[in-house]
Formats: structure tokens, C-alpha cells, sequence
């Protein structure tokens, strides 16, 4: 099944400059497997190396962060988007 992945402008640059592409997957999982294989390096920039998300990485489902589904494991629709967003730190109050 094919999900819309939304891409945050600092990965756009793996993307080709495309800030939604379509990734072929039935967990999230394999979303970010199929996403490394038509864009090489995106998976190492959102996931450590034995595969679970980077801290400072959020992927939200429509708009629930998957850290309180199933994690890397939850189980996508057709009708699902994700949206890679990375954590933002810094400034002051």
C-alpha cells in the first residue's frame, strides 16, 4: 500500500527538493525501508543504527507521534500520512 510521507526541509535535499512522496509499506517500519530505497541516506538520518528512531526525530501517524502507538511496528492504512518532523531546541525564553 502506498502512504504519503510529508519530508521536513532539512531532508529535502535526499528527496530531490519533494516535501511529500509516496512510500510502499504496511508498518512504519517498512515506510523508512522502502524510503531508503528510492532515497538513499534518509534512513541514517532519522533512525539509529540498529533501527529504532533518533531522539530528536518525531514521525507522527495523521497527528499521533507513533512513540505512543506501536512504534517503529504500528500499522499503517491506505488512507494514513506520515510526517517526519525533527525536534526542534534552542532560543530563549
Amino acid at each position: 500500500m502506498s502512504i504519503k510521507v510529508r519530508i521536513p526541509t532539512p531532508l529535502r535535499k535526499i528527496t530531490n527538493g519533494a516535501d511529500e512522496v509516496a512510500a510502499e509499506g504496511g508498518n512504519v517500519s517498512e515506510i523508512i525501508e522502502d524510503l531508503e530505497k528510492n532515497y538513499p541516506g534518509l534512513k541514517e538520518r532519522i533512525c539509529e543504527p540498529d533501527g529504532k528512531l533518533r531522539r530528536f526525530v518525531n514521525i507522527y501517524l495523521n497527528d499521533e507521534d507513533i512513540r505512543f502507538k506501536k512504534n517503529m511496528e504500528t500499522e499503517l492504512k491506505d488512507t494514513d500520512e506520515l510526517s517526519i518532523i525533527p525536534a526542534i531546541a534552542g532560543g530563549r525564553c
